[in-house]
């Protein structure tokens, strides 16, 4: 919604609830995302700041014959995720969003992340899902009874070129926590980076 002096907000509430079964278990389990957006009124940089909370459930007893994880199917975890070591399984994330639309279609976009196990007895949950018939596409790691995982920090330009082209230039770096110390002791940061061309038509 749109005010006269302050700019425009936005607020946005998902949510999915799974019911069936997981193998010889029970599955039930849960997702929730909040988020609310401020576009302010300045001219040249036209900022949209966004801040959410994203939640997949996990499951604190393996042995109660339920799996409370859920179970993300075959999305890509990239539109939220854009450094995938993580998706929505068995995590909560606290993020913040800063996107700039510069003149001449020039966006420059950067986020912070927060992110914990939903529940320290589950498995640290990466990958997007099946992408050729005899892979799974999803693993899981023993978070060894911890639950905060990493801080995020990333940032990325979009700029467009003719004819439908566009490129993109992306950098994170994730400072590891207590899930990601206790399998990588000798080192638990990390740095991803690429440049993409997308041809849009």
């Amino acid at each position: 919604f749109k005010t006269q002096n302050r700019g425009q907000f936005d607020f946005l509430l998902w949510g999915a609830l799974q019911n069936g079964s997981w193998g010889v278990q029970t599955h039930r389990a849960g997702a929730f995302v909040g988020e609310f957006g401020w576009q302010p009124v300045v001219h040249f940089l036209n900022p949209w700041f966004r801040a959410g909370y994203s939640y997949g459930s996990g499951d604190s007893n393996t042995s109660d014959g339920r799996h409370a994880t859920f179970f993300q199917v075959l999305p890509t975890p990239r539109p939220y995720a854009r450094f995938p070591f993580y998706n929505m399984m068995n995590n909560e994330d606290f993020y913040g969003t800063s996107i700039f639309r510069l003149p001449h279609s020039l966006v420059v976009r950067s986020e912070l992340h927060a992110l914990r196990l939903a529940s320290s007895q589950d498995l640290w949950y990466g990958g997007g899902g099946a992408f050729q018939p005899r892979t799974f596409g999803y693993t899981g790691r023993a978070s060894g009874g911890n639950s905060s995982l990493a801080n995020v920090w990333d940032v990325s330009v979009d700029v467009p070129l003719r004819y439908g082209f566009s490129v993109t230039t992306y950098y994170a770096h994730a400072w590891g926590k207590s899930v990601v110390a206790s399998i990588y002791p000798a080192g638990t940061n990390a740095q991803f980076g690429y440049v993409e061309t997308n041809f849009h038509f």
